[in-house]
């Protein structure tokens, strides 16, 4: 069996061949500190964590590298807004998102590389393509001369004759409107950086070009990012790496975008979408499940009532977890897991997690069968098999002690008073006084406390 992923330059699945046997590197642009994320933004970091993820399960050694942009048009002017140093802005903002990648349980990166941190690597990378006629100083700023690079434009497809100019189109002397800034001279009030062409700092892109060689070698295997990277973000930085010499990422892979009522999800929705507020009201384990459970190249369009609805079948998925837990008498960190081959060939076909939940939901129904029939050999499979699959999404349950939704003191009084109602509960049907019971547990109901009848008695879940 081989790994098939769908890579944006070839436009077609291309089954995954490693650089080097049994190793993967994976580069994924990271956040513009400017803000901190909404649900939009984390998307990207749970795709590629579900990526690696999976590699890891194949047998390959990932090295996973997700930049930090802490220098930034953006940054410099929210700053001054606020009245603040860039640096103070960018570094509140870079923990939100830290805070963000660990609630929704992504692996942290083999390295996190912030731009402000390789001026040096950039600068070099610059004198390099100046060197090599690519490149071109202008007034203490310098500019990629798109026109030396033929191939630009293959990533997004465009043509360079039918391309809208540069954002910095307005400086004079530019040899092509669509050349782009690498670097840009020092402005009275803003941070700059020493540099052979003048003090100043670094643009948008080369920083991406600098970083994927200083940690994954100038060839190396997968590119990550949102849709909205490709261009130019991407497209600038296959000229810079190429024309510098390097062949940068044999593949390019891209989510797509988070939406809400249609509409790509941005800042403006105001911060009942901020992951740090959204995980308020919903339990960060439905949220990444959420997340995950469709195609990482699908549109996903956000609400809380999907989210919920979404946490309802994960629900059943823990269900089955805890009666088969109970019932073998074991806890999942005890169990050797395995995967069904179902559940391996939906994810080497791209990724197709939505063909995988599927087969994680008819594993569990499997095993509930199981569980009435009382079948214990029947019963470990399909725990050992689900908890299989759900470690290659993220969804461990050893990695979210927390997805009860309460802390263990609460959880102690909770279950305290439940069990109390549940004893009335029973004495009432004791007595055949069914309306009594049925009126407890309509009580329970109305609480979000959902009762199951098992084998081994009454037990209780806590509803979201």
């Amino acid at each position: 069996m081989t790994i098939a992923l769908y890579d944006t330059s070839s436009r077609s699945l291309r089954e995954f061949v490693p650089i080097e046997s049994g190793k993967a590197g994976i580069y994924l642009c990271g956040a513009t500190v400017q803000a901190p994320p909404h649900v939009g933004h984390i998307r990207s970091g749970v795709a590629f964590d579900v990526l690696r993820r999976w590699l890891i399960a194949r047998g390959y050694d990932v090295t996973f590298i997700r930049n930090v942009t802490d220098i930034d048009d953006k940054i410099i002017n929210k700053a001054k807004d606020e009245g603040v140093p860039y640096w103070l802005l960018a570094m509140r903002n870079e923990r939100a998102f830290a805070d963000a990648y660990e609630v929704l349980g992504c692996l942290a990166p083999t390295y996190e590389p912030r731009a402000t941190g390789h001026i040096t690597e950039m600068v070099t990378l610059m004198q390099r393509l100046i060197a090599g006629g690519h490149a071109y100083e202008l007034n203490g700023d310098v500019y990629f001369d798109v026109k030396s690079f033929t191939a630009y434009g293959s990533l997004s497809g465009q043509r360079p004759d039918e391309m809208v100019s540069s954002a910095d189109s307005e400086a004079l002397g530019k040899r092509d409107a669509r050349d782009f800034a690498m670097w840009k001279s020092v402005k009275p009030g803003e941070p700059s950086w020493p540099a052979p062409f003048g003090d100043g700092r670094p643009g948008w892109h080369i920083e991406c070009s600098a970083m994927a060689e200083k940690y994954l070698g100038a060839n190396f295997y997968i590119h990550g990012g949102g849709l909205d990277l490709i261009f130019p973000h991407h497209e600038n930085e296959i000229a810079q790496s190429q024309a510098a010499g390097g062949g940068f990422a044999n593949y390019w892979m891209h989510n797509a975008w988070v939406t809400t009522a249609g509409e790509k999800m941005s800042k403006s929705l105001g911060n009942s979408l901020l992951v740090s507020e959204v995980v308020k009201r919903i339990r960060p384990i439905d949220l990444r499940y959420y997340l995950v459970s469709v195609h990482y190249r699908s549109m996903l369009e956000y609400s809380d009532a999907s989210v919920q609805e979404a946490g309802q079948a994960f629900r059943r998925i823990e269900g089955f977890l805890t009666r088969a837990a109970e019932f073998l008498d074991v806890a999942a960190q005890t169990v050797a897991t395995s995967r069904p081959a179902q559940f391996d060939v939906a994810m080497d076909d791209d990724l197709s997690v939505a063909q995988a939940c599927a087969v994680i939901h008819d594993t569990v129904r499997a095993g509930n069968a199981a569980l009435t029939d009382q079948d214990r050999d029947a019963v470990t499979k399909a725990y050992s098999s689900v908890l299989g699959m759900l470690d290659v999404l993220g969804l461990h349950p050893r990695d979210w002690p927390e997805a009860s939704g309460a802390d263990g003191q609460t959880t102690t009084v909770i279950d305290g008073l439940v069990q109390a109602l549940l004893q009335q509960r029973q004495d009432a049907r004791a007595r055949k006084d069914f309306e009594a019971a049925d009126a407890i547990r309509q009580g329970l109901d109305a609480m979000g406390i959902r009762i199951e009848d098992t084998p081994q008695g009454a037990r209780w879940t806590l509803e979201h």
